[in-house]
């Protein structure tokens, strides 16, 4: 399908830095090098406000997700917090195209416009101001500068001020954001990195780095986990943390995590979860940590669960119950560290050590036995049926007998293997 221009909107006087559509209202928000910041309203194609009052280039400017106001950052080294109630109560209220009437002019005249003014000026950076971003609920601003530096602003209704500091990139910051899910601020700089943020603590969680490539703006979906950076030679699209779910069916009955719950549904009847346990807290925002979710199907008698973190190089919580729950119930952790952990018997489940031993472990979590040389360098372990186990070897699958202590049959999987899954009989198991 052909692409064509529908319309140009003609106004500024220099290069234009960034653009932006209002979640409600039919406008553009549009920021420049000649110092302004302009509104249209794309329905009547027409300018219905020009905001002056920086004195440098205004480098980005931002919609309230919420309300009535306008953020902007600017190398004159300020923050401005912009006030756009009484433009949206006048176009409303029956005056000129901004709520999709007819053309008009931008109120006043091309020095500004009274129909939006300026609410705070927060200064404090000591450089160029490249980007500012509200967050999606809290009345807070977060502001990257060419001092190298992240500062986080509060706002109320009558003042704003300056609540910290965030050091640690040691060049110029090219663009900052807040999480839209999570408690976190996402920056990256012309240092070559991104770093996470947590945004309650207000130190740094994670870095990103790239070789060459020096980083100029980031953006994030608000309905998932998705963020998207700019670089020198292109884009990248990621994500901070595994979105699978952490869940494992056994008959009608779904064993699932939610937030930190370990709930059982039952699917047949299509209730709400009970809760059983738990779960132990992420080591930081960014990562929930947990990895795995399993139910021992060998065991028809009792509720016995396995939930694996990648925290703390690796560790489990072992859950064990009555076979059935009448009501929430709070099973206490049975804890320990591993590689990786799998069922492997009715009151038994095998840990793959950070020596690269397996361990043999009762439902009281203490060692029965050991497998101190299996035949094959294990990196992760799997459920193989009753007392065996699928050991993982690179692009190799092992199936291990634990009685004899030997391997009864490989198979190649080029690739690797990151989940098995096995069907409800035991005959079949998928690789994936």
């Amino acid at each position: 399908k052909m692409r064509r221009c529908i319309f140009t909107l003609l106004g500024h006087l220099d290069y234009i830095r960034t653009v932006e559509f209002h979640d409600e209202y039919p406008w553009i928000l549009s920021s420049s090098d000649d110092q302004t910041l302009r509104i249209w309203n794309w329905q009547s194609r027409s300018c219905i406000a020009v905001l002056t009052g920086h004195n440098h280039y205004v480098m980005c400017a931002h919609f309230h997700p919420k309300e009535d106001l306008v953020v902007s950052a600017s190398l004159d080294q300020t923050v401005r917090v912009w006030d756009t109630s009484g433009l949206r109560d006048k176009r409303t209220g029956g005056g000129g195209g901004g709520m999709g009437g007819p053309p008009s002019q931008a109120s006043g005249d091309v020095f500004g416009t009274s129909d939006a003014v300026v609410k705070y000026v927060l200064e404090g950076h000591e450089r160029g101001v490249n980007w500012a971003a509200f967050h999606p609920t809290l009345p807070l601003v977060i502001s990257g500068a060419d001092d190298r530096l992240i500062k986080l602003w509060r706002m109320n209704d009558s003042k704003a001020w300056e609540v910290d500091t965030l050091r640690g990139h040691f060049n110029n910051v090219s663009c900052v954001m807040f999480h839209p899910k999570k408690d976190l601020i996402i920056s990256n700089s012309e240092d070559r990195t991104i770093r996470v943020w947590d945004a309650t603590k207000r130190t740094c969680i994670h870095t990103f780095r790239r070789e060459n490539d020096r980083f100029w703006i980031v953006t994030g979906n608000r309905n998932s986990n998705l963020l998207a950076v700019g670089h020198d030679a292109g884009m990248v699209v990621f994500k901070l943390d595994c979105e699978r779910p952490m869940a494992m069916a056994n008959g009608s009955s779904l064993y699932v995590v939610q937030d930190r719950d370990v709930q059982v549904v039952d699917v047949d009847k299509g209730s709400t979860g009970k809760q059983l346990a738990a779960c132990r807290r992420a080591s930081n925002s960014m990562t929930h940590g947990m990895k795995s979710l399993q139910f021992n199907t060998l065991n028809q008698t009792e509720t016995n669960i396995l939930v694996y973190y990648s925290q703390d190089d690796g560790c489990y919580d072992l859950f064990v119950g009555p076979g059935k729950v009448a009501g929430d119930a709070h099973l206490s952790p049975m804890q320990g560290s591993a590689k990786a952990v799998a069922f492997t018997a009715r009151n038994r489940f095998a840990v793959l050590q950070h020596s690269g031993s397996i361990g043999i472990y009762n439902m009281q979590n203490e060692l029965s036995k050991k497998i101190d040389n299996p035949p094959v360098a294990v990196d992760c372990i799997y459920p193989g049926g009753n007392n065996r186990l699928l050991l993982k070897s690179e692009e190799k699958i092992v199936m291990y007998d634990l009685t004899a202590r030997k391997a009864i049959d490989d198979l190649a999987v080029p690739g690797g293997v990151r989940y098995v899954s096995w069907s409800p009989n035991g005959e079949y198991v998928a690789f994936m």
